[in-house]
């Protein structure tokens, strides 16, 4: 009888779990650890290809020196963040994650801009892969971004709304940061650099 009376109580609590969202948030939850693995994925992506498009910079006699420098040191301290499960329900850790990841996309886009002003380099097989590689990874970046903001948002929704935001109140679940627009937009914006100082000429036939 008692044995019973356990198993029809454990069903009403899975029962009311169940209309409450409860599995409903374990389902989103997994969602965004999967949107947001990916967009870390593509992010290394992008910091591993910089190492070849450093070294085939640098083979290009005279080149700015200051954008190299800048795409350098961007990547290094984008690299020094650890990115943790916490770092991904911080907001503040995610925005000084995502400031270093958009500072060094604005060092790259400089680095390309200005290596269009360098005819060798624009010949050069080697480096124009390693262009379209980066374009590539750049896209991608951006899909896996929005996927992530999609399920970072559904999360968020299922926490706010009633009846399953008493659910998200009994087992601590709270609403999670996620990557915006303007964060989004600054990926694509170069830093602010010394335009005063003039590319060094390419040189002569």
């Amino acid at each position: 009888m008692l044995h019973r009376l356990i198993t029809l109580t454990l069903l009403a609590l899975a029962g009311l779990l169940g209309g409450c969202g409860y599995n409903d948030f374990q389902r989103l939850d997994e969602t965004v650890k999967a949107a947001s693995a990916e967009v870390l994925n593509q992010y290394q992506r992008r910091a591993d290809l910089i190492p070849n498009i450093v070294a085939t910079v640098k083979g290009e006699a005279n080149f700015e020196q200051e954008t190299l420098t800048r795409v350098i040191e961007a990547r290094a301290k984008a690299t020094a963040i650890q990115v943790t499960p916490e770092t991904l329900n911080n907001p503040e850790a995610m925005k000084r994650f995502q400031a270093a990841q958009g500072e060094l996309g604005g060092a790259l886009s400089r680095l390309m801009a200005v290596s269009e002003q360098y005819p060798n380099l624009k010949a050069n097989q080697a480096f124009q892969d390693l262009r379209v590689q980066l374009e590539g990874t750049e896209n991608r970046i951006t899909v896996a971004r929005n996927r992530s903001i999609k399920a970072v948002q559904d999360y968020n929704v299922l926490t706010r709304s009633f009846p399953s935001n008493l659910t998200a109140m009994i087992f601590s679940y709270s609403v999670k940061p996620s990557f915006t627009v303007e964060n989004e937009a600054a990926l694509k914006v170069p830093p602010t650099v010394n335009f005063d100082k003039p590319a060094a000429p390419a040189a002569s036939r």
